[in-house]
């Protein structure tokens, strides 16, 4: 794939002067979607063009006539191909351009890059001949170049081009290797199900970039021809929604190509705008961004909160609604909370229920204190049981970042096993390293590590990768420890009443575990528990402190580092100092070869 990519990647070669660096994707990916389109339709001309000439007046007719006759649900009703339109140099600008113009009214993705611009752009600077007769050149039917290695073929371009143009590499997808570990971990749960015959199954990504989770996990569902999927006669709906123009164009014509529904692929805000909403799906996969604020989603958010209340996708068991989402300055806990809400429900006795699984940093795990949105939401997905997994990824494996990133994996119906419980999954020393970095990533995921962290989680175990955790343990009560204010002879002070008063400035808050002292019964042992903490972590120490009880809340945190903390003794210090001084004695060496 590197190969062909280089190749078509090689026509910033002709793109070099008129345009910048930064403008070289402009032309070269929607010439790549051209040319895959172009292949694809071109063997269909002859059957396509009479049904133009007997239905163009009818696009609808024709689109129907179209997909029965080809099995495509896109056409276009121009005689021309990229070839054909070498033939009159003279007329090319204007050929291409209603080329272009005459795709069905489905396919709107030209118009996302103001592709007839660029056309007129590059006939202007004498290179638009040179840079058609270039892709003309390429053959890029799915026979020749299949789904997944499109897919791939894309992510060549938008990292090459992000890095000619010194831009953060990898800001449009995922890599692969994460996206089929979070594949492989979504339908680990549910092989047997997806293996039967007659599967019909949905699958559905908020925040689609150029399609790469839809495409992987339908290499994994349906296979490709090398290599056989769970169950190639499985029926797969790919649904997807994104916000950037040109993802949007990549992505569409990508499952246009595929015979997938164009009304399936839609553009816009999924935060502000759901374009799918009533709809459930069987899947659920995604990657928001990290990091990332929802100022520009924020109105649309609140009002859904403040309009549908508890019934909102953004709900998080809290009535007021502020208290249900994340700062602003990070909206990736509100694409967990509507991944969440769009799982197939689980209604008991249909075997229903959805799984999906999102790629997130470590911020959703702790972020927020007690009664906070973050930590709310945390509290709502834990109590109500749909959090199944937590993978932690080794690091360098983005090509925007090198931080710590997990997979969260969500069930609304988990095996009884599974309930009342999360599994955590160490997963950062299972990589290799790559030969040259790209970007950020210098690390990567092998088929072998994948199937290593697919077993951890199948084989449902413990051991020093793998904890299952109770739910309760990531529950505690913040409570207010108040100490009397004192006058000058160090008595307590009173009100008129005769009540104690607080002294602020030695007001102290303390987290008591849902589990402290055994306790099973959660909140319901609030005060007993609250109680016997005090009595022996705080009482001891300040005699005449108390608990102000109105200011107790509840937290939910997830501290995943803690559970794999491996102690790590200090060097001795005979090894230290003996290595202080080999360094010394180099230095001096190359010290005295200095001076002569």
């Amino acid at each position: 794939m590197s190969d062909l990519g280089s190749f078509i990647w090689g026509t910033a070669d002709i793109l070099r002067g008129p345009y910048k660096a930064k403008q070289y994707g402009n032309v070269i990916l929607p010439m790549t979607i051209l040319r895959r389109l172009d292949c694809v339709l071109e063997e269909h001309k002859d059957v396509i063009i009479p049904l133009v000439e007997k239905f163009g007046h009818n696009p609808d007719l024709l689109s129907a006539q179209v997909q029965r006759k080809t099995g495509l649900p896109f056409y276009n009703t121009s005689p021309w191909t990229l070839r054909t339109l070498l033939g009159d140099p003279a007329g090319l600008e204007a050929n291409l351009k209603h080329y272009i113009n005459s795709f069905s009214a489905n396919l709107d993705v030209f118009e996302r890059f103001k592709f007839a611009e660029e056309i007129s752009t590059m006939a202007e600077k004498d290179i638009l001949y040179l840079v058609v007769e270039r892709f003309a050149g390429i053959n890029l039917h799915p026979q020749k170049v299949t789904n997944a290695e499109m897919g791939d073929l894309y992510e060549y371009l938008i990292r090459t081009f992000n890095e000619s143009s010194n831009e953060a590499p990898g800001e449009h997808f995922t890599p692969r290797d994460a996206i089929r570990l979070l594949v492989d971990l979504v339908f680990a749960g549910d092989d047997e199900a997806l293996s039967t015959q007659g599967t019909v199954r949905t699958i559905y990504d908020p925040t689609a970039g150029t399609g790469g989770m839809l495409s992987i996990a339908e290499e994994h569902l349906i296979g490709t021809p090398e290599k056989p999927g769970l169950n190639p006669d499985a029926e797969l709906t790919l649904y997807g929604q994104e916000i950037n123009d040109q993802s949007y164009a990549v992505c569409k014509s990508d499952l246009l190509v595929k015979g997938q529904d164009p009304k399936n692929i839609q553009l816009g805000d999924t935060l502000a705008d759901d374009k799918f909403a009533g709809r459930t799906f069987d899947y659920c996969m995604s990657n928001p961004p990290y990091g990332s604020d929802w100022k520009a989603s924020q109105t649309a958010v609140m009002d859904d909160l403040k309009e549908f209340g508890n019934v909102s996708r953004f709900y998080a068991g809290n009535a007021t609604p502020k208290k249900n989402v994340p700062a602003v300055s990070d909206g990736q806990m509100l694409f967990l909370q509507h991944v969440v809400s769009k799982l197939r429900p689980n209604v008991p006795g249909d075997g229903g229920g959805g799984r999906g699984g999102i790629v997130m940093n470590g911020s959703p795990l702790f972020n927020g204190a007690a009664d906070s949105g973050p930590s709310n939401i945390r509290k709502w997905l834990l109590e109500r049981d749909v959090v199944d997994a937590i993978v932690a990824l080794p690091t360098d494996m983005f090509y925007n970042t090198g931080i710590a990133t997990y997979i969260w994996i969500v069930d609304n119906n988990k095996p009884e096993a599974r309930q009342g419980k999360v599994q955590l999954i160490d997963g950062t020393e299972f990589y290799e390293k790559m030969r040259k970095k790209l970007g950020d990533k210098g690390r990567e995921l092998t088929e072998a590590n994948r199937a290593t962290i697919v077993k951890l989680y199948a084989d449902y175990v413990e051991t020093e990768h793998c904890k299952i955790v109770p739910s309760d343990e990531f529950a505690y009560w913040s409570i207010t420890v108040e100490r009397p204010q004192r006058n000058e002879n160090g008595e307590v002070i009173t009100n008129t009443r005769g009540k104690v008063q607080p002294d602020t400035s030695l007001r102290d808050t303390e987290r008591v575990p849902f589990t402290y002292n055994g306790n099973t019964k959660g909140d319901a042992a609030r005060n007993e528990t609250i109680q016997a903490y005090f009595e022996a972590e705080v009482k001891p120490w300040v005699p005449d402190a108390w608990v102000d009880e109105k200011k107790t809340k509840i937290g939910y945190e997830i501290p995943f580092a803690r559970y794999f903390y491996r102690y790590q003794p200090p060097r001795p210090l005979e090894e230290i100092d003996n290595e202080l001084h080999e360094v010394t004695r180099e230095i001096l060496t190359l010290l005295e070869e200095v001076a002569g």
